[in-house]
């Protein structure tokens, strides 16, 4: 009787085991369906998710609601005809969807230094000032084969640099036409936040050069709406 009682309570504690073992999950979600999503960066694998403390709250920076403008004004929500602004969960789904697999580009269009201090996980950093009508057609073209954007003169065997030297034989005033978008990827670019125009600047920058607007995204919300949801930063 005693054997069999043990038995028992060895059963219940078991049972036990895998009836708490969802309350183990995350407490914050980012949905009630999702509680994170893998990316790569840097060559190494991140989870992002949010902050699991409650009472974590934003610092520095990012906190601030004030800012002198010019520079820092509002953005709009719309930036430019045919481009899609989207929101977090976009973002998400667009790292899962196509970063992942190398059909899209999450762009940081901030400068390096900002980059190097924190970014949204699976970016890549093109400052929003490289395809500014100043910036080089070198600095341009090195860029856009990021994008799976190449020059019309070259082919699928000429390197980087003979597309480069191509570009400096050809008159800049048909600058847009020297441009092949056929295989440009879906890009998304965001910035510091609603207030920052730099990803709005490398976007009409883009557009002017002739990439298509259907295959641009932009996050109005940027590092700051990305912080105060407490989401994963590398």
């Amino acid at each position: 009787m005693f054997q069999l009682r043990i038995s028992k309570h060895f059963y219940i504690i078991i049972l036990s085991v895998f009836i708490v073992t969802p309350a183990l999950a995350l407490e914050v979600n980012i949905t009630k369906k999702l509680s994170h999503i893998k990316t790569t960066h840097n060559g190494k694998t991140v989870k992002i998710q949010r902050i699991q403390n409650k009472d974590n709250v934003l610092t520095g920076g990012y906190t601030k609601t004030s800012r002198s403008c010019p520079p820092f004004c509002v953005q709009p929500m719309i930036v430019a005809p045919g481009v899609t602004t989207v929101g977090e969960l976009e973002v998400l789904n667009f790292i899962k969807s196509k970063v992942n697999n190398g059909t899209g580009v999450l762009i940081d269009a901030r400068t390096t230094s900002w980059f190097e201090k924190s970014t949204i996980p699976g970016s890549i950093n093109i400052p929003f000032n490289t395809f500014s009508e100043e910036s080089s057609d070198l600095i341009k073209v090195s860029a856009l084969a990021k994008l799976g954007v190449s020059t019309k003169s070259s082919s699928d065997e000429e390197s980087l640099i003979d597309q480069m030297l191509n570009l400096i034989k050809d008159d800049s005033a048909a600058a847009n036409s020297k441009w092949d978008f056929s295989k440009a990827k879906d890009v998304l670019l965001w910035c510091n936040g609603m207030w920052c125009g730099q990803s709005p600047r490398a976007i009409k920058g883009m557009l002017a050069l002739g990439y298509p607007a259907s295959k641009i995204y932009y996050y109005r919300g940027g590092m700051q709406a990305w912080k105060s949801l407490g989401l994963t930063t590398k």
